[in-house]
């Protein structure tokens, strides 16, 4: 099973993935994902993901997810945009129902994934994304400085303009997650 699409590929069964050493891969627009899209800047964005099925040392079903590119953010120290790097990889070992996936999480140090089901490959590539960025971007020690001096001498917007994305507050669940 290997497919190559630059959107959506459609719903997979993620066990026949894994036990075929299937792959799935493509590139997507961070933006299109709701619990992304508040989170990035304007611009051009782009991630190149692949899902690979594997199987974990013991020998259970799990899938590879990789993400690879960049997104732009704000920084919330002195609200410019700045470029951030997407380089992701992760192992989610395969649970049918919420007993296999107790007791691969409890069994196990990985990710574990609830899959009853077909899953759309992008609810699980949206899930790696929002674990890989930042709960507070920030740019590099330094990179504010010159930025804050640019826009003490230019800006003209109002820092009520950047009040909701400054104090936006966002979580990010952790193991166990269910696609």
């Amino acid at each position: 099973m290997a497919s190559r699409d630059k959107g959506s590929v459609g719903r997979l069964d993620a066990f026949r993935l894994a036990r075929e050493r299937g792959v799935v891969e493509g590139s997507v627009d961070p933006h299109r994902f709701l619990r992304t899209a508040d989170l990035l800047a304007d611009g051009p964005a782009s991630i190149a993901w692949r899902i690979e099925g594997v199987a974990d040392a013991p020998g259970r079903p799990a899938l590879s997810i990789e993400l690879k590119g960049a997104v732009t953010l704000t920084c919330q120290r002195c609200l410019a945009d700045f470029e951030w790097p997407i380089d992701q990889q992760t192992e989610v070992l395969l649970a049918r129902d919420e007993r296999e996936m107790a007791a691969l999480d409890a069994d196990s140090h990985s990710e574990v994934v609830q899959v009853p089901g077909p899953v759309d490959p992008l609810t699980l590539v949206e899930d790696e994304l929002v674990l890989a960025l930042p709960f507070a971007p920030r740019q590099h020690h330094g990179a504010c400085d010159s930025t804050m001096t640019t826009r003490r001498t230019s800006c003209t917007a109002s820092p009520t303009q950047h009040h909701h994305r400054a104090t936006a507050g966002h979580t990010r669940p952790r193991s166990p997650r269910s696609a």
